[in-house]
């Protein structure tokens, strides 16, 4: 491919000019740049993109030969970026860029360690916007609008186009200030066979065992049906499932839950991108976004009967429905297995995923390279109301922390505008498929590739997209709390303990850290100010969030033709 030949050629540039520490700015870098690896997929034209490159020319004169190092989690898009993007423009501007690749996980974790000790570990982090709580508490990530307008203005790219980022609201604080800059977005949709679903003996089938239509599932019961209907057939020759799911005790368990499923199950209140004053993680704030408690008995709802509902729906479906080793895997293993051509359906999917599953010669791809399978929204829970979010989008955004030298920011945000600029954005979304700006989404090129990948470029273009968001300003040190999930979830998953004691421990464990941020106090007006216990009784008979138990947790189900949805979207 043209773009492993320009890494290849522009790291051995980059190599050979370090050697005698005088890398210079190159236009003719930059010039073989935009025609051997953007080759015209840009949003901007010829002249446009050639003067794009020369801002940032003569942006980086001042840093020309300073080394810095960012780092990132391991996805496509990341990856293209650290092996193509970075030697790219160190080429082009003569900032020599190390950017590192490690797990999500890590990544927090060297933030945390930069946050506690102010040491500058990296130059620059692409974290998720989900520590936005974090980030407008702390103060000690650079907050960008005034960076922007002040002390960064000088290396701020005149065509970076904020308004173009489809992530902005949530990288903003409640005080209104950018903190973070997206890079990447993807969602967590349904997945499931297109094809299957088509079949006519499948439809009958299913038609007369449960006595409507099968399609896209609306709702939790529909899903359970769908998933006890496939489960043991077999079709092409083989065993099938109805589900996929992970059940590790493992921190990426953790994911698997703060990203919005407690808020699919219907847990939290009304609101976008997050519910208030209860949200996703059960987590509840007052008027000035204080964070005033977590379980029931403080008007939290991380313990309440639709979390508990969602915990004891994912174990069951996990044991009845996935492949025995589901429940043996961590994130990074499962997702895989739906390429494998034996799984029906799968709730919990991320559109990280659909690089992976648009490769010629899977079981899942058709012979002229479209799909057997698509992508829709994700069915909601019992509990679930109109006006609730209804799933996740990671938004992976660029973070400058204060404890960074001036001038390695400023070269840093050079190469974050860079990775983001209208001149390689389009490029890049082609290459991981993850998006971030409007004029990426809308441009014809993805009309074009739209039926090659299975609803993604639908649902990005569709009014839909706002239902599914980060963690949002209710967390205040996602750090510290997002550890306590995967450890006490865990302990549900395996057996250890049932769902309500699971979520009972996740409550207390959750409220013990916000207790200790407001002894100590260190995030100011805004840190947690926690309410008094009270029975659960008395939160759970006042409106909204936490909700009282249902007497029946299983519906009517109910499904939806796909391509009567898609219509929906596009009109």
């Amino acid at each position: 491919m043209q773009h492993r030949q320009f890494a290849k050629t522009a790291i051995a540039v980059a190599i050979m000019m370090s050697a005698t520490h005088a890398v210079q700015a190159d236009m003719a870098a930059a010039e073989s740049f935009l025609a051997d690896e953007i080759g015209g997929l840009s949003v901007l034209s010829e002249d446009e993109q050639k003067a794009e490159m020369q801002w940032f020319i003569d942006a980086a004169k001042p840093f020309t030969d300073l080394e810095i190092k960012v780092v990132s989690e391991t996805i496509d898009t990341h990856t293209y970026e650290s092996t193509v993007l970075a030697p790219a423009f160190t080429a082009i501007t003569g900032i020599k860029v190390t950017h590192d690749l490690i797990g999500e996980g890590d990544v927090v974790e060297k933030l945390q360690t930069q946050m506690q000790s102010g040491e500058n570990i990296y130059d620059a982090y692409i974290n998720d916007s989900d520590l936005i709580g974090t980030h407008w508490r702390y103060q000690q990530a650079r907050n960008l609008t005034d960076w922007m307008a002040g002390e960064g203005a000088d290396v701020t790219l005149p065509t970076l186009d904020v308004d173009d980022f489809i992530g902005i609201e949530f990288t903003t604080g409640p005080d209104g200030k950018l903190y973070q800059l997206p890079d990447q977005q993807f969602a967590n949709l349904y997945w499931f066979r297109y094809d299957w679903f088509n079949d006519e003996k499948n439809k009958a089938d299913f038609k007369a065992e449960y006595g409507y239509d099968l399609g896209v599932p609306v709702n939790w019961s529909a899903y359970e049906d769908i998933a006890k209907f496939f489960t043991g057939r077999e079709i092409d020759g083989q065993k099938v499932y109805g589900h996929m799911d992970y059940g590790k005790k493992d921190p990426s368990l953790g994911w698997r839950f703060t990203d919005a499923w407690l808020s699919m199950a219907g847990s939290g209140d009304k609101g976008e991108p997050n519910g208030l004053p209860v949200d996703e993680w059960g987590i509840r704030v007052n008027e000035n976004s204080q964070p005033v408690g977590s379980c029931v008995a403080r008007g939290g709802d991380t313990n309440g009967p639709a979390a508990v509902y969602s915990i004891a729906k994912y174990i069951e479906w996990l044991k009845a429905y996935a492949p025995a080793e589901a429940a043996g895997m961590t994130f990074g293993e499962s997702a895989g297995v739906p390429q494998q051509g034996n799984i029906a359906q799968q709730m919990f999917w991320y559109t990280a995923f659909t690089a992976g599953m648009v490769a010629e010669d899977l079981p899942v791809v058709n012979e002229d390279g479209t799909p057997k399978w698509r992508m829709a929204p994700s069915p909601h829970g019992a509990y679930w109301e109109e006006g609730q979010k209804l799933g996740y989008q990671d938004a992976g955004s660029w973070t400058l922390m204060k404890s960074t030298p001036t001038d390695r920011a400023k070269a840093a945000w050079l190469y974050a505008q860079f990775v983001v600029s209208k001149t390689v954005d389009l490029k890049k979304a082609h290459t991981g498929l993850t998006f971030i700006r409007e004029s990426t989404i809308q441009d014809q090129s993805f009309t074009d590739r739209a039926p090659k990948l299975g609803g993604l470029i639908e649902f990005y273009r569709s009014p839909a997209r706002v239902q599914w968001s980060p963690t949002g300003t209710n967390v205040p040190d996602y750090p510290k709390l997002a550890q306590l999930w995967w450890q006490n979830i865990g302990d549900a998953s395996s057996g250890e303990k049932t769902p309500q004691e699971a979520m009972d421990a996740l409550c207390a464990a959750q409220e013990k850290v916000l207790s200790r941020l407001e002894r100590a106090g260190i995030q100011g007006d805004i840190g947690p100010v926690m309410n008094e216990e009270v029975d659960p009784a008395e939160w759970l008979a006042k409106p909204g969030a936490p909700k009282a138990k249902l007497d029946n947790e299983k519906p009517a189900p109910e499904t939806v033709a796909y391509d009567e949805l898609i219509k929906s979207w596009t009109q």
